[in-house]
């Protein structure tokens, strides 16, 4: 295992979630990935979300939840999946890669909660990602490694290569390709422990999770939609992301976090405005990504997850990032909420 700390990032994790403001909807996920029997076995995982309608008092009003859990193969392919409430159309991924083409696929087997944007489409448009990030567990547990040689045409080599420019944290000139060519091996980022984001005296802060295992990930998601106020006539949006890493020690850190903050347009059609922040990223190029947040202004919510995804590539941009930016798109269901006063799935 090879660490550069010398050229880790920002290490400033969010302490605590804000409070429900009177009025906003709130949309959690949670996404956990373990490998029960050992590090290439499978991969089991437990996500679940919940939206909340926060009312008079910062009591709950209205709410709904869903759970879901999965297996992905050594392969990366998805082996099962069960909903609660119940998707008997979930048999129809099953099979599928989960990496590049499966939110396609999702779109194809599920067009209608891509449509409404539901939290079982959060959860599996986000399983992806997770499962990415799970391999971070791997990296972990791994013991320190030969070199490799760098130059060598074999899959690690190539996937590396593959992978260059793709964004900020592996551009030919950042410290992943830098310490590959050097070393062989791809560098292990070490984080900052990892603060409870449950807010203190408020049990609905976040929606319950089992305790994370060690050596497991977990991704995690808020999004707020913040109804007009006496300064601002306009919703708002705050989001806050967070991938972290239980080792085997029972310490959780954390490995990439963003805050993202804006408002809509008046008609609440549009992207009025977006800063993003980032507070934990694993080298110091990778907060150079935070700029294309400007991208963002003026564009169209319902636009968002295929804009970002299309448009949104190369060093000045941030996978991790550009997730945060599409999930945006999810204020579309949380304003029906809001207007509506009642939960919907």
């Amino acid at each position: 295992m090879v660490t550069v700390p010398q050229r880790a990032g920002p290490a400033d994790p969010l302490p605590s979630s804000p409070a429900r403001a009177e009025g906003s909807v709130r949309r959690t996920t949670s996404i956990d990935s373990s490998r029960p029997d050992g590090m290439d076995g499978e991969t089991m995982v437990d996500a679940r979300g919940r939206d909340l309608r926060t009312s008079e008092g910062s009591a709950p009003a209205d709410g709904f939840e869903q759970v879901l859990t999965a297996t992905i193969g050594a392969d990366r392919t998805l082996v099962a999946a069960v909903a609660e409430p119940a998707e008997p159309r979930l048999s129809g991924l099953l099979g599928t890669v989960v990496g590049p083409g499966f939110r396609a696929r999702m779109a194809a087997v599920l067009p209608d909660h891509a449509a409404r944007r539901t939290l079982l489409h959060t959860l599996l448009d986000d399983l992806p990602g997770a499962a990415l990030v799970s391999g971070y567990a791997r990296q972990r547990a791994q013991p320190p490694v030969a070199p490799r040689d760098a130059s060598a045409g074999g899959a690690f080599a190539q996937h590396v290569k593959a992978s260059e420019d793709m964004c900020a944290g592996w551009a030919a000139d950042a410290t992943i390709m830098v310490t590959f060519r050097t070393t062989g091996s791809i560098p292990t980022p070490m984080g900052p422990v990892a603060p409870v984001l449950e807010r203190p005296g408020d049990l609905l802060s976040w929606h319950v999770m089992a305790p994370l295992g060690r050596q497991a990930t977990r991704r995690r998601r808020r999004l707020d939609l913040l109804p007009p106020s006496a300064d601002r006539a306009t919703w708002a949006f705050d989001s806050h992301f967070r991938d972290s890493y239980r080792d085997a020690a029972g310490v959780e850190t954390a490995v990439h976090e963003y805050v993202v903050n804006g408002w809509l347009d008046p008609g609440c059609r549009h992207i009025g405005g977006v800063l993003a922040e980032a507070s934990v990223l694993p080298w110091v190029e990778c907060p150079g990504a935070v700029a294309s947040a400007s991208q963002l202004a003026g564009r169209s919510v319902a636009d968002l997850r295929a804009e970002v995804r299309a448009e949104f590539t190369g060093t000045t941009t941030c996978t991790h990032l550009n997730d945060s930016f599409r999930i945006l798109a999810d204020v579309v269901p949380l304003l029906a909420l809001a207007h509506a006063g009642a939960a919907t799935p």
